[in-house]
């Protein structure tokens, strides 16, 4: 008696964490483990354009035109243009070129026009460089800052004269030099700084700070801002962030040279090339060509630090994240609950063998560990709705199997979850899913 009444027991605990793991396992699909600070308060994922007449519109010559003056000149400067090199280094690496340089912020138009000029070896609008099949873009924050600080474009020459002649690319010149500012000149901004939050040096175009996009970068409020026009090239960039940094220490600060912008303050050593190199080089290719305004430039910078900041990666700590016992266990469910219905089919067979039942259709214990495998392996191939209302049907009869309902209950949630099976089976293109096939090879 005692060798029966073991299996029997086993055998029904099997059945229940079987069916207990297939509920947890399909709960499970739905849900997701998503750490996250939040969403990012930055305002805008772009560059905003230009107000209407912000900045004047600029045009160049027709075709004809700037054909004619490249013809009689090596370098057209075109009225407004802003790029400059070194002459030399550029000479030495390809003598015979005819450059023609133009403003930034034309239209399309405009810009497939010098694009037409075709004896012009390399085009440079902007500070955007380009000539036959290639354009040169900055990668670096050397380049970067030559080029958007004070227009100089010579590593982007450099870079596609290698190219153009099959030539290794070239290493970065650095042709920006740097100067701590005068004690006067430090006066001045600090003076500014204190009265304003805020310096703007004479032909700088910023005309204020963006405040919803500089309280998403610095929810403090207290950071400081410095603006200069592009500097000239050749001469020394003075580097007023250290400068101000120590002045006011323990405070944002951020200094504008053109379109290039640098930080200095808290996490500066672990935040400013982050963002510098997320920054430029996202929207490089399109600050070289365009002429925005400062504040535009700004406002998008702003942003960027917001999102950098929210991303977890500048002064917030990565949370804490406990052990998830599910979602370590997840994996193993499965082979879990095949292993349980194994068990529940062996004891089955054997406790079937033991009391020698007249012959007959199949009980109903074993029909519902069948239809309930055979729900699971559905389960993992289709997402037809069939299959979920017969997993409901499962469990409610492995519940009134549990409860000793009448087995003519049971037995008819078994076969309203049969014909679930069988109607999302024949949805499937697979063969062997239809419920009677299935349940004929398990017997």
């Amino acid at each position: 008696m005692a060798d029966r009444t073991v299996p029997e027991w086993v055998r029904w605990v099997a059945l229940a964490v079987a069916v207990g793991i297939l509920v947890i396992f399909l709960v499970a699909q739905r849900q997701s483990v998503d750490v996250s600070y939040g969403r990012s308060p930055s305002t805008s994922t772009k560059i905003d354009e230009p107000s209407a007449g912000e900045p004047a519109a600029v045009t160049v010559p027709s075709v004809e035109e700037m054909t004619a003056l490249v013809a009689a000149r090596d370098v057209v400067r075109l009225p407004g243009s802003i790029a400059f090199w070194d002459e030399a280094k550029v000479r030495a690496a390809a003598p015979a070129q005819r450059i023609l340089v133009a403003p930034p912020g034309l239209d399309k138009a405009e810009r497939a026009r010098v694009h037409d000029v075709e004896n012009a070896t390399i085009r440079i609008v902007g500070t955007e460089v380009s000539g036959g099949l290639y354009q040169a873009s900055g990668s670096t924050i050397t380049s970067w800052r030559a080029q958007f600080a004070t227009g100089d474009v010579t590593s982007l020459l450099l870079t596609l004269l290698a190219a153009d002649q099959d030539q290794p690319e070239p290493a970065d010149v650095d042709t920006v030099t740097r100067r701590d500012p005068t004690a006067a000149e430090l006066a001045t901004v600090v003076a500014d700084l204190r009265r304003t939050k805020m310096h703007l040096a004479e032909g700088a175009t910023l005309t204020g700070i963006p405040a919803e996009a500089g309280t998403a970068a610095f929810p403090s409020g207290n950071a400081l801002y410095v603006a200069f026009p592009q500097q000239k090239p050749g001469q020394p960039l003075p580097r007023y962030g250290p400068a101000l940094a120590a002045t006011f220490p323990g405070t944002p600060i951020v200094v504008m040279y053109g379109s290039w912008i640098e930080y200095d303050g808290p996490e500066a050593a672990d935040f400013a090339e982050l963002t510098a190199a997320s920054y430029y080089g996202r929207f490089g290719d399109l600050l070289s060509r365009s002429a925005y305004p400062q504040r535009n430039v700004l406002a998008a910078w702003l942003n960027r630090v917001a999102d950098v900041r929210y991303s977890g990666l500048f002064d917030r700590p990565l949370p804490y994240r406990p052990l998830d016992p599910l979602r370590v266990s997840l994996p193993v469910l499965p082979w879990l609950f095949a292993a349980c219905v194994a068990v529940f089919l062996v004891l089955s067979v054997r406790s079937a063998r033991g009391r020698r039942p007249e012959p007959g259709p199949v009980s109903t214990p074993a029909r519902l560990a069948g239809l309930t495998g055979l729900a699971v392996e559905m389960s993992a191939l289709t997402d037809e709705p069939g299959v979920t209302r017969g997993i409901t049907k499962l469990v409610a009869a492995r519940d009134a199997l549990g409860e000793g309902l009448p087995d003519q209950h049971v037995r008819e949630l078994l076969d309203d979850a049969e014909s679930e099976l069988d109607e999302a089976a024949r949805l499937m293109p697979f063969d062997g899913f239809r419920p009677a096939d299935y349940l004929k090879r398990l017997a």
